[in-house]
């Protein structure tokens, strides 16, 4: 009972934008996947961005508080239009996006009621892409010094990063998240490893990362922390579309860790949330937890 008087709190920081995916337009943005995803699944989730003062980002801002995700932290942007991304599916179902520059969510601006809010949240999530350009990453970098317990969701949209800012971010994270491909990048820039667990190992170390999540697709994923890997298995399911499975899996980890369950329960959740979001069209389908073999 006291934690549904009591809920965690989340806040997720970066881009919100229109995917123009081949069956058509949907509002997307790994911050906002996830703070949906974790309103779901019974935190009080919050987003910060920026949209452009313009009729995408009026539609976007109401897309928001349609999904139940509180629009007070998304700021308005007379200068800069709300973001567009043309979304393309290659081989294997993976999604490729080619992400517009600059738009309204480079430019996040320091709020006043911002430290408190980070201060007393128990997870802070945020991306690389939204510190792409200085003004969003100054911001970011300011909630980092407050944040209780921050978790990257790497993230990587080539060319949208580079090797110090990534470097940067890492050092402020306690938990990082990612995918195959990007733990392959992240050993060669930073360790003399090609094995993915001397290669985690050497990240820890250098970064002071508590916890590496790292997400293979339909092989599943591992799981590291300073004393165990533990490997999950994907759920076999008919693909409908990628988009936001990785997102739906992150939510619903830390959903399960900050209730206090084992990481392997925390990996079985998310890997059947992951695989039901992947069943259906797009990052944010509606559905009712309950509905979910869990």
């Amino acid at each position: 009972m006291s934690d549904l008087l009591h809920p965690k709190k989340a806040i997720c920081f970066g881009e919100i934008l229109w995917d123009n995916l081949p069956s058509g337009r949907l509002a997307g943005g790994a911050p906002m996947n996830v703070a949906y995803h974790l309103r779901k699944l019974g935190l009080d989730a919050s987003l910060m961005s920026r949209v452009g003062d313009d009729e995408a980002g009026k539609e976007l801002a109401n897309f928001v508080s349609s999904i139940g995700i509180p629009s007070e932290n998304i700021q308005i942007d007379s200068k800069h239009s709300t973001s567009e991304v043309l979304a393309e599916v290659k081989t294997n179902n993976e999604m490729v996006y080619t992400i517009t520059y600059p738009t309204a969510w480079d430019f996040i601006a320091w709020q006043d009621n911002f430290e408190k809010q980070i201060a007393t949240a128990d997870v802070f999530v945020f991306g690389s892409l939204a510190a792409r350009n200085e003004a969003s990453k100054k911001t970011l970098l300011g909630l980092l010094q407050h944040a209780q317990f921050s978790v990257f969701d790497v993230n990587l949209r080539a060319p949208h990063y580079n090797k110090a800012t990534i470097s940067e971010l890492l050092s402020k994270a306690d938990f990082a998240k990612l995918n195959e491909n990007e733990i392959v990048i992240l050993g060669e820039w930073f360790t003399q490893q090609t094995d993915e667990k001397n290669v985690v190992k050497a990240l820890m170390e250098q970064f002071a990362l508590s916890e590496i999540l790292i997400t293979k697709g339909a092989e599943g994923g591992t799981y590291y922390n300073a004393t165990q890997s533990i490997d999950y298995k994907a759920e076999k399911v008919e693909v409908v579309d990628t988009v936001g499975s990785g997102d739906s899996f992150l939510a619903a980890f830390l959903s399960k860790k900050l209730a206090g369950e084992t990481i392997e329960d925390c990996l079985t959740f998310a890997a059947k949330l992951a695989g039901f979001i992947t069943s259906q069209k797009g990052a944010c389908p509606s559905y009712d937890v309950a509905d979910i073999a869990f």
